[in-house]
């Protein structure tokens, strides 16, 4: 293993999130979370980084983003008490894609506070690059669960970031739309959210090439809808001009990259064909520019390819060269027969022609150029007592008023009302 960067890097992780489980049959498991933190510690990727268990947020710091009836929701469900709340479980969406399941809010708390701990980390630049697999969680409203996601960390994340920073980046590389991120900051010109995700007759339906921002925020979200078989070559020929373009008219202070791992070859839900170096080769380029960054997962439903993803990742990041052999491991035999880390990918059709590629990617550079270069707008950072609601804030510009020009054109007289056009008032003699 050898080393080539110098980056300061944090790492968060639970052992209890491994614990939870969303219920026989359903594709998220929260187990390749513990399968990832093994085969980094095995390599030895930990000894480079600083590795912290998160402090558990309360719940009021997830109300800076979700619905204070929301919360309390989550807090209150159980599986036993279910039947009592037919009408909140259709009210927020919970019950199907994502179920009621033992310590379902301790799970919640545990994965958002990896994500906050993490933007914390970076605000008080005690870290060039924060990792949390347990965080990515994307899909989730403000008011509604979604998408097998409940509280979505990676908004909370960005607010944090935003005490800071005055712009911030979201990139999403799951195969999903980022919808929940989009929506959050849709009205804003201090986050730009840029998503790649296939679009046509899949979840969650959102993210077409127009959907561009509203308002203030107009130019401010960014979608490249793809088709099936999506591969290496594609992906580095869209993402790395699109978020160069970003990087160059945006200037973001951080960048948040939520690395869904659903888009790799053979996810059991995703029908992209990237290889592991595809995939990480986005985290390889934001890398690059050598902003502070929030790593974080997000989708990945084939158990046995989504800790090599991540770990594969945690390398890149740390700028180190790990064996193609994997180590052995608490879950050697999820990794057979060849035990690898590096897995071929099919010979699927790739339906993203070079021309539907080429003409999306103007479309969105084109739209870019809308950007202003120096943002001029506030956005309420959720504190405890006040609710979000990003939007711009048109700022009074301190015009001089006529008594100043007066004063300023002849210094020794004094300026009178008569000089001003005004009518005296008899009491003032």
């Amino acid at each position: 293993m050898t080393t080539k960067d110098s980056r300061r890097v944090s790492y968060f992780y639970d052992a209890e999130v491994g614990n939870y489980h969303y219920g026989q049959g359903h594709p998220m498991k929260p187990h390749r979370v513990r399968m990832t933190h093994n085969l980094v510690v095995n390599y030895g990727l930990y000894r480079r980084m600083e590795v912290f268990r998160p402090r558990h947020v309360s719940p009021t710091a997830m109300t800076r983003f979700h619905s204070d009836d929301y919360i309390n929701f989550l807090r209150l469900i159980t599986p036993d008490n279910m039947q009592d709340y037919i009408r909140q479980l259709q009210r927020f969406n919970v019950g199907e894609d994502c179920p009621v399941f033992d310590g379902l809010f301790e799970f919640c708390q545990l994965y958002t506070s990896g994500s906050i701990g993490g933007a914390v980390r970076l605000n008080d630049n005690q870290a060039d690059a924060v990792i949390n697999w347990a965080g990515g969680l994307h899909h989730a409203k403000k008011a509604e669960a979604s998408g097998f996601c409940y509280v979505n960390d990676c908004v909370l994340a960005i607010l944090e970031l935003l005490k800071k920073h005055q712009r911030v980046l979201y990139i999403d590389i799951d195969i999903h739309h980022g919808d929940g991120v989009e929506e959050a900051f849709y009205c804003t010109n201090r986050v730009m959210t840029v998503s790649f995700h296939k679009y046509g007759e899949y979840f969650p339906g959102t993210g077409d090439v127009l959907d561009i921002g509203y308002g203030d925020g107009k130019h401010y979200a960014v979608n490249f809808p793809l088709n099936d078989g999506m591969d290496d070559e594609s992906y580095r020929s869209i993402f790395r001009p699109v978020i160069g373009k970003v990087m160059e008219v945006f200037a973001p202070g951080a960048v948040v990259l939520q690395c869904g791992a659903d888009s790799l070859s053979g996810d059991r839900l995703g029908c992209f064909n990237l290889s592991l170096k595809g995939h990480a080769d986005c985290v390889e380029y934001v890398k690059s520019f050598g902003v502070p960054v929030l790593l974080l997962g997000g989708g990945g439903y084939t158990l046995r390819n989504v800790p090599r993803c991540w770990t594969y990742e945690t390398a890149v990041m740390l700028g180190e060269d790990i064996k193609d052999e994997l180590p052995y491991n608490d879950y050697f035999e999820y990794f057979g027969p060849d035990h690898r880390l590096h897995l071929p990918v099919s010979n699927m059709e790739n339906l993203n022609s070079p021309k539907y590629l080429e003409q999306t990617k103007i479309e969105i550079l084109e739209s870019l150029r809308g950007v202003e270069p120096i943002p001029g707008a506030q956005i309420q950072t959720g504190q405890v007592e006040s609710q979000l609601s990003p939007r711009g804030l048109n700022m009074e510009i301190d015009e001089p008023d006529v008594e100043e020009i007066a004063a300023d054109m002849k210094p020794d007289t004094r300026v009178t009302s008569q000089m001003l056009g005004r009518k005296e008032h008899p009491a003032e003699f």
